[in-house]
This record gives structure tokens, sequence and C-alpha cells, in this order.
């Protein structure tokens, strides 16, 4: 079962009539560079950036002193009142509203612990592969702050949305705090109704929960957990360490986006031709297609359908196994429901089988990954190379993938928006 938590947050201190903290919000941390933390740190010094983003980039681990300047901040600040800790615990309602292709969402989420579990012996599922590297960085900085800086993304199946509605139901009137990044107005209340904050615990128990985003910061948990454990010995079943900060959202939520992440192989120029001889492809010229329609008619020639453009082929050229089964016999130790994406058919089959034999002579293609189709496009005639376009993945392929204990392929999912960081900090000092 799924064991999650109400905690008392460390936040940024508001007040009524002062509750904006758009200058002390920053985005993900892996998705900055030094230059974009001098920025954010332009703005205002106490910007989250200055705690969350110690050693660039944060690949691998830094320096000591860095974590230990990110820990004395920490404390300067709590102590200085620009951070709080509240008193009561609660579960964190956070909306995000936001426009994608003209059209406006808002995406209902909540804050809360999540008990960390290995992954296929419980109910916490993963969706991509993590690497060392960036958990060293993170393990570093847990271990000097003693806390979860940032959350990871949880996805929950819940088709009539009945806990994010029960928890809207419980909304104290105005929000603890609200900022906007990069276009996403972010709002949190503090949900303390132990009424509400029960229903929701009892909710989730039966729910399995799908990792979005932040693999690397759920493998770091259990590493600070177990690194603990050898320090101090057991730890008792409701000791912090023994759980993670997470943002948990339903699957069904409205607006929970998934976006594609494009495919570009400069200076590799795949031809119609070098497709058209392999008699498991189905091929189908699509002529000059706008990029941003691409996914309308992708969509027409079924999920494993993928876009092709560049300078080897004459406008769109959309491909297709012939047989939906094609990776059946070719990759039988993954899940079926792996080996019927879209992804799987792209790099299994035309990169592995198709591309890296007969067109690059055994070497593996260089690959950049480009979330716009239209900078896919012109990065791919540009570089005199080729651009695979892909459509988003679905949550039913994404749940069905994790439940077979498999894993997507990298960067499979792009959820939109990014998560802000800054809004809660979790303490894992007991």
């Amino acid at each position: 079962m799924s064991v999650i938590q109400p905690f008392s947050a460390i936040r940024y201190r508001t007040q009524p009539g002062q509750r904006d903290i758009s200058l002390l919000l920053a985005p993900p941390y892996d998705v900055l560079g030094e230059h974009d933390k001098r920025a954010l740190l332009a703005r205002d010094p106490h910007n989250f950036v200055a705690i969350d983003l110690p050693h660039t980039p944060p690949k691998a681990a830094g320096p000591a002193e860095v974590y230990e300047r990110a820990a004395e901040s920490l404390k300067a600040w709590l102590a200085a009142g620009v951070l709080v800790r509240d008193e009561r615990p609660a579960l964190y309602a956070y909306l995000q509203q936001y426009e994608h292709q003209g059209v406006p969402y808002t995406r209902r989420m909540f804050f809360a612990r999540l008990r960390i579990e290995d992954f296929g012996a419980g109910n916490v599922y993963p969706h991509e592969r993590t690497f060392g590297g960036p958990k060293e960085d993170r393990l570093c900085l847990t271990k000097a702050t003693r806390a979860n800086l940032s959350p990871i993304f949880g996805l929950y199946s819940d088709a009539q949305n009945a806990i994010a509605r029960r928890l809207e139901a419980a909304l104290p009137a105005a929000p603890l705090a609200e900022g906007t990044l990069d276009g996403v107005r972010n709002r949190i209340w503090a949900v303390t109704d132990a009424g509400a904050i029960d229903e929701v615990l009892r909710a989730m128990a039966d729910k399995p929960v799908f990792i979005a985003d932040g693999h690397h910061r759920y493998g770091t948990a259990q590493l600070y957990r177990d690194w603990l454990s050898e320090q101090q010995g057991p730890l008792p079943a409701d000791h912090p360490a023994n759980f993670v900060l997470c943002v948990f959202c339903g699957m069904e939520d409205p607006g929970l986006l998934i976006l594609p992440t494009h495919r570009v192989l400069p200076a590799a120029p795949v031809s119609a031709e070098l497709l058209q001889a392999d008699e498991r492809l189905s091929l189908a010229p699509a002529g000059e297609l706008d990029p941003q329609r691409i996914e309308a008619a992708l969509n027409e020639h079924g999920p494993q359908a993928v876009g092709l453009c560049g300078v080897g082929v004459s406008g769109t050229l959309i491909v297709r196994p012939a047989d939906a089964a094609l990776l059946d016999s070719l990759e039988p130790e993954r899940s079926h429901a792996w080996r019927r994406l879209g992804l799987a058919f792209l790099h299994a089959y035309l990169l592995d089988r198709l591309v890296t034999p007969r067109l690059l002579n055994g070497r593996e293609p260089e690959i950049h990954y480009v979330k716009s189709a239209s900078a896919a496009v012109h990065e791919a005639r540009e570089a005199s190379g080729s651009a695979f376009l892909l459509q988003p993945t679905t949550m039913e392929e994404l749940r069905n993938v994790c439940q077979a204990n498999d894993l997507m392929p990298q960067k499979s999912t792009y959820f939109f928006p990014k998560l802000a960081s800054g809004l809660v900090i979790n303490s894992l000092a007991p």
C-alpha cells in the first residue's frame, strides 16, 4: 500500500497582503546552469536556487564546502525569519495555472510525504533509469541540509478526481503563497482539517504511485535513509528519513500534459530510399506538414507512428511498423507494453537496426533531444541531418510499462509545465 503523511513545511514567510514569492521561486535545479543561477540570485539574493543548486553542473558531487554553505544559508534564513516552519502538519494543495498553444489549463496537485519503498517491492513505480552522478550531488546536499529541498512528482489514478475535489473543498480562503515563474502561476494552501487529511490518506492507500519526474531525488532519498540507518542504527517506522517529499497529481487531471521530446540526428540524413528498402516498414508521405500539426497527423497512423523530416526526405514521411508486433521477436526480454511504444520502435528498430548499421556503418548516432517540433526540423535541415518527430506518451502507456516492471526509453515524457522549486521544504530531522 502507498503510505503518505502530512508534514510541517519549511517555507518562505508570507502574510496577508504579502503572499507573492515570485522572485524567490526557481525552476528545478537539473534544468539550470551557472548563468541561470546568477540571474535568479540577481533578482533576489534569497532566491531558492542559493540552497537548491550549490554546485553546477549537478551531474556529479562537488566540493564539500558548497554543500556546507547551502546548509548554513538554510539555517541563517530560518534564524532571520526569511523562512519559517509551520506548526501544524498539513497537506499542501498546489495549483498551477498556465497556457499551452493558447489553451488555458489548471493542474491540481498536493504536497505530502511518501513512504520510501524499493522498486518492485511495493506500490511505487519508476518509469526511467537513473544514473549515479546526479544522485551523488543530491546525497551530499541532503546530508548537509537534512532536508528534501525539492519534491519528486508522483502520479496516481483517480478517474473521478475525487481526491483533488476533497482537498479543494477544504482549502482556506487565501493561499499561503503564490508566485509566477516562466509564465506559470503557482499557488499553495495548507490543508490542516483532520477529516479531509484522513479521507485523502485512506483514498491514497491502495493507489500505485508512478514517478513522473524526480527519479534521482527518489534514489537519493533511499540512499540517505540507508546511510542514516548505518550511522544511527535502525530507524523508527515514523522517522522522516523513511519518507520523501512528493507532489501528487491524478493521472486523469485535465491540467496534466505530457509533451513529446523529438530526436535530431545531425549529419545523418536518413533517406526515404533507405526506409523503402525495408519491407517491415509502412511509409506514408505527408507532404510539407506544419510541425505544429504533426501530432494529429501521426495519431491517424496509430500509436507507433513517427515522423521523419530532414535533408533525406521531401516534406514529412510518416513511418510505422508494417506489423505492430515487429519488436516481439527482436526484444523478447522487454514487456509487451514496451514493445508497442512508438519510442521503442524508433530506438530499438529504426535507430539500432537500420540507421546505425546501414547509414552510419555501426557508429552510434549522435542524438539531440528537442522539445519543439519546429526547432527540431530547423536543426535537422541546418545540420544536414534528420529529425524524428514523436507523439506524446499517453498515461495508459506509462502505466502499462511501469506495472510490467519495465522502464520507458530515455526522455519519453516531458511533463509540462515543470514544478516550481521553493514552495515547501521537508525537514528530515526527527
